[in-house]
């Protein structure tokens, strides 16, 4: 049990961070012969987990979760590596690292495959999903198969926008992705999936939200609001908003602050935030700042100051431990 493995390692802060990365080099190789290396428009990070272990440390983060990073490789093999590779760190340092499987999507077959590979053997703490991979997009209904899998085996599923299908490249020069548009595809991929009833059909399935919910707290009022007009055009059925919302946790990582923190609990409820670092995309020093800072106003602010120990490690303990 998770809770467990913090308190017989000593750590005083026991921080989980649902938010971190690995960056294999098969992964690097398999992009760089591809000619995608920079697909997402910025080049990625170096990754090992010694430097990475040395940070947890420094930070006073006990536990990171490991997914895989954009872009999609293409390959199954690739993605198998790269899920052996995340769950050998998980066996090697107990307690330190856990991973969710990333999938060969858009092969629907094959991405059950792995699912079902990584879950039942690898024993993945849960999967990654890019918000969308070569134009499919989360929500789309040829998943339903896939969430269905992944239902029955009440999964945690992470996350993560990827480089939008079809892009405007000039904009994307101009304002990088992570600026902005990874906020606009990760409100897509989840609005797409709540307006098919995906996650509350599918609602044994644990979906975590990166940076900070996005513009969800915008994006689903409106969504609410409009939903009677598109119904009357015929435009969509009927939507479930409580079911999917409550299926729905949400990652700090990013800009986070007691302003937003508050925004999203416009949306959700404190047992469903958590603390994400976004590990190796900024630097070391930076993430430290910014999770002492996230401490101090969980500390000082007394409407937040409940959920500390929540947002901190508790939530991604219940997440994570026993279903």
């Amino acid at each position: 049990m998770l809770s467990m493995m913090i308190t017989a390692n000593g750590f005083a802060q026991g921080v989980i961070d649902v938010h971190s990365h690995i960056i294999t080099p098969e992964f690097l190789s398999a992009l760089e012969s591809e000619g995608r290396s920079m697909d997402e428009g910025f080049p990625l990070p170096k990754y090992d987990a010694e430097t990475h272990l040395r940070w947890m440390d420094e930070a006073g983060v006990q536990t990171s979760v490991l997914t895989l990073a954009a872009p999609q490789p293409t390959s199954v093999k690739v993605v198998r590596q790269t899920n052996e590779a995340a769950a050998k760190l998980k066996q090697e340092y107990p307690g330190r690292f856990l991973f969710c499987a990333a999938l060969p999507l858009p092969n629907v077959d094959a991405a059950v495959r792995e699912a079902i590979y990584a879950l039942d053997t690898l024993k993945a703490d849960g999967i990654k999903l890019a918000t969308n991979v070569q134009g499919q997009y989360l929500g789309a209904p040829e998943l339903d198969t896939l969430f269905s899998v992944l239902n029955e085996r009440q999964a945690v599923v992470i996350l993560h926008p990827h480089r939008p299908e079809p892009v405007n490249r000039q904009v994307m020069q101009q304002t990088p992705l992570a600026m902005q548009e990874y906020l606009s595809e990760t409100t897509r991929a989840v609005s797409n999936m709540i307006s098919r009833n995906v996650l509350a059909r599918y609602n044994h399935i644990k979906v975590v939200v990166p940076h900070c919910g996005a513009y969800l707290p915008l994006a689903i009022p409106r969504m609410k609001s409009l939903t009677p007009v598109m119904q009357k055009n015929k435009m969509v059925g009927s939507i479930d908003y409580e079911a999917n919302l409550g299926t729905l946790y949400y990652d700090l990582a990013g800009a986070h602050s007691p302003e937003v923190i508050r925004m999203l609990l416009t949306i959700t409820t404190p047992d469903h935030l958590l603390y994400g670092s976004d590990y190796p995309y900024v630097a070391p020093q930076v993430l430290t700042q910014s999770l002492q800072r996230m401490q101090q106003y969980l500390a000082t602010e007394p409407d937040l100051a409940p959920f500390r120990e929540m947002i901190l490690h508790k939530n991604a303990e219940r997440l994570f431990g026993p279903k």
